[in-house]
């Protein structure tokens, strides 16, 4: 593989984890990190002290403050901010040449629209994007376990280039055209892991759990079939393989938020625990306001959203859902 220089927007684990892969691949690679004070550290320390410890820099990555510096050096451009900043991030950054592509699960937290339509938005419906989720924790990944992704595209040409550079060593990645479905089960997923979480923590068993992930799996293609995804994207790696890694595993910062609320602890407190940000937590609202719109029905993620609103417990949430009415599965 020839190098290229790639653009790493957002440095958290999974940003470097995957900035770390690239540049072991043979790339230059430009780390990009709005925090001065946190960029000061990575370049002294030569790693990530705060996310990725244990994880030291090749010589080919480089940490930098500099948006405008990293996006004008760059073949490529990846962003992996959390979904909160993605938005504002695309809004002040120039239009890469070639296409953009994210590692960001959620939705606009304004909008509640997809990140694609997002960019088609700003940039045109034909601009290529590639969307990069599935089962990764960011710290198997960087000790180069063996990992499997999906890689959406809407344009061929632009994906097989990003698969080209993520497709080594221990990274496999699988190609798909289903963008809305790929990125919807990325945003649903955590909330679901954070509902897994209160119930583990609430004491509720295997059992529960498991009745979590299956009906949850259902709320996911309700809502996706409805925007347009296809079925199959939810019995891949990026529905049911990430549904399955984030709720059962404590390395999902959803899963153990969830945990602290299920054993008492306030939002504050079990965010202040994990110490990063808690993708569910925002898009709990953003996938239920997707599914008013839609008239769909999402029980278990409602349930979340009434509790991250401080509006019913999470003994509440629980009694509210078995006392649900009987259906048909």
């Amino acid at each position: 593989m020839s190098a290229n220089t790639i653009a790493l927007l957002g440095a958290g684990s999974w940003g470097t984890a995957i900035a770390v892969h690239l540049a072991k691949s043979g790339n230059r690679v430009l780390l990009w990190a709005r925090n001065v004070e946190h960029v000061r550290e990575m370049q002294e320390q030569q790693c990530n002290q705060r996310y990725l410890p244990l994880t030291p820099f090749p010589d080919t990555l480089t940490v930098t403050a500099d948006l405008h510096h990293a996006l004008s050096e760059a073949d490529y451009c990846i962003i992996g901010v959390p979904s909160i900043a993605f938005t504002s991030l695309v809004q002040r950054m120039p239009k890469p040449a070639k296409g953009l592509a994210w590692l960001t699960k959620g939705v606009d937290p304004d909008t509640h629209s997809l990140f694609s339509h997002v960019i088609s938005t700003q940039w045109g419906d034909d601009y290529p994007i590639a969307i990069i989720s599935g089962p990764s924790f960011a710290g198997e990944v960087a000790k180069d376990l063996p990992t499997a992704l999906t890689l959406a595209s809407n344009n061929p040409l632009f994906q097989q280039n990003i698969h080209s550079l993520l497709h080594q060593n221990n990274l496999r990645v699988y190609l798909s055209n289903d963008v809305i479905g790929v990125q919807l089960c990325g945003a649903v997923k955590n909330v679901l892991a954070i509902a897994c979480g209160i119930s583990d923590g609430l004491g509720y068993g295997a059992n529960a759990k498991a009745a979590l992930i299956t009906r949850g799996l259902a709320e996911m293609r309700r809502l996706g079939n409805a925007l347009g995804a296809r079925d199959e994207s939810f019995m891949g790696l990026a529905g049911v393989g990430d549904l399955v890694l984030t709720c059962t595993d404590d390395q999902s910062r959803n899963r153990r938020f969830g945990l602290y609320l299920g054993r008492g602890e306030d939002i504050p407190a079990a965010e202040q625990k994990i110490g990063q940000v808690v993708e569910g937590k925002h898009n709990a609202r953003q996938v239920c306001s997707l599914a008013r719109q839609h008239g769909i029905e999402m029980p278990i993620c409602m349930q979340i959203e009434a509790l991250l609103s401080n509006s019913i417990t999470p003994q509440q949430a629980v009694a509210n859902l078995m006392n649900r009415s009987p259906r048909d599965e």
